[in-house]
């Protein structure tokens, strides 16, 4: 038996060691992470979350997945991202949900050349959830890209090594994509 008893205190010293770790790359892109969730809230007055409890939220999403820690910045960013865009789909459903209706008062998505360039609305971010799984089912790449830099705030330096291409290929990724996603989105507002 202590054999045993030693695995498992070796098992959960592991663990211990991977949360702090996790803590602490969290920790590192917090500040990071708030800025860009202020920015994607910005034009969102009605919002049930703000921008300290959309990171919040994200965290107890990832919290739970010690292996994370083991993850580089931007690929934890890149994670921290894919959370948040869930988060702001299933609060832009209920509140939708809620609605039924509503003003008819349209505010579009922008997906600018800067993460400062981002404005939403509850529906623009459904709008924007169904056109990036059209755009992933179409082109994976461009759909990471663009969850990237959209909800994660990455840079086109960090996604393009993240997504091991050129910081070119980025520039031209987001281009078209923009551009597609814009086609798709903005036809069903007009």
């Amino acid at each position: 038996m202590p054999g045993h008893q030693k695995a498992r205190d070796d098992e959960t010293d592991s663990r211990s060691e991977e949360k702090r770790a996790l803590d602490d790359i969290f920790s590192l892109v917090y500040e990071e992470l708030r800025r860009l969730a202020s920015f994607v809230r910005k034009n969102e007055v009605s919002a049930t979350l703000n921008s300290t409890a959309l990171v919040h939220e994200a965290w107890l999403k990832l919290k739970d997945s010690p292996h994370l820690a083991s993850t580089s910045i931007p690929h934890f960013k890149a994670i921290a991202a894919k959370a948040m865009r869930q988060i702001l789909v299933d609060e832009a459903r209920r509140r939708n949900a809620r609605k039924r209706g509503g003003d008819g008062e349209a505010v579009f998505v922008t997906l600018g050349d800067s993460v400062e360039e981002i404005s939403s609305c509850f529906e623009e971010v459904t709008d924007l959830d169904v056109a990036l799984d059209e755009l992933a089912r179409r082109n994976p790449r461009q759909a990471q890209m663009v969850e990237n830099r959209f909800f994660g705030g990455l840079s086109v330096a960090e996604t393009a090594e993240l997504l091991g291409v050129s910081e070119s290929a980025i520039e031209r990724d987001w281009r078209a994509a923009r551009a597609w996603l814009n086609s798709k989105i903005r036809p069903a507002k007009e």
